[in-house]
């Protein structure tokens, strides 16, 4: 995988997180959790990639089996156990993966009655066993809610990442998302910035792709990616073969977007590191 190296350069104590997160559902977000995930760890970063999506896809479609997963997530949320317990290799060199099982749908329910619910991840991820060797960046691929499991992934992040899908329904959810994400600050974590807003599903024969592109660049201006993920087949047919799609097709034009879109998450996140010094 020839990608070029582009090195966030930090100085920070622990890795950077960053949660995957929308309310609605088909909008791309595992898909772009698994591929920015793989193009950054071949660009040279170490990544982790919490799965926190009781439908497990984000593990699957990184060729981790049921069978393998063990406890992952939910023992994590759950059962305190250590972060280096319940990570795994994948097929991907310098990404592991916290499966997820299906024992984690019960976890919305179980963590109502736990006390600092909301910060079980967060308190995970900062264990000093993190894991070895230490990840240089977590992505947490959240599930399509605004319920306990996603608020644990945006409490326990620096900064949140939206895949925005390129239909007139998408804008409306991510109104609500913005919302969400302003209660969070002003009571759980005041520092969670928006990285930025990723345009997937984007169909350049069809012209409302065209008009809720501009509509979202004209209203979220630059929080919005220059890089845009399109309509592709391989993208589709990737997960079943248990790979991102960066490895089932290397060449594709989705596989190249995410190239792509991690080098400019890379340069934004240089950017923000040296505006931060």
């Amino acid at each position: 995988m020839p990608i070029p190296e582009v090195s966030t350069s930090r100085t920070r104590a622990g890795p950077l997180v960053i949660a995957i997160a929308n309310q609605k559902g088909g909008v791309g977000k595992t898909t772009t959790a698994i591929n920015l995930a793989t193009a950054l760890a071949a660009a040279g970063e170490r990544v982790l990639l919490v799965d926190l999506d009781p439908q497990g896809n984000a593990s699957t479609g990184l060729g981790v089996a049921p069978s393998e997963r063990g406890v992952g997530t939910y023992g994590l949320l759950l059962d305190g156990a250590p972060l280096a317990d319940v990570f795994r290799p994948t097929i991907v060199p310098g990404l592991s993966v916290v499966p997820a099982g299906a024992d984690l749908a019960g976890a919305e329910i179980e963590l109502v009655g736990v006390t600092t619910r909301e910060f079980k991840l967060r308190d995970a991820l900062t264990q000093p066993d993190l894991a070895t060797p230490r990840p240089s960046i977590v992505l947490i691929d959240c599930p399509p809610s605004l319920g306990l499991l996603t608020l644990n992934g945006l409490v326990a992040a620096d900064a949140v990442l939206v895949p925005l899908q390129c239909e007139f329904f998408a804008l409306e959810g991510l109104t609500q998302l913005t919302r969400t994400l302003d209660r969070v600050r002003q009571n759980l974590n005041p520092t969670l910035r928006l990285l930025g807003i990723v345009l997937t599903m984007y169909d350049r024969r069809n012209n409302l792709s065209d008009l809720v592109a501009a509509d979202a660049r004209g209203f979220f201006g630059d929080a919005v990616f220059e890089t845009v993920i399109p309509r592709n087949i391989r993208i589709s047919e990737a997960p079943s073969h248990g790979k991102p799609v960066i490895l089932y097709d290397f060449r594709s034009p989705g596989a190249q977007a995410y190239v792509r879109l991690a080098q400019e998450f890379l340069r934004r996140e240089r950017k923000h590191a040296k505006a931060a010094s």
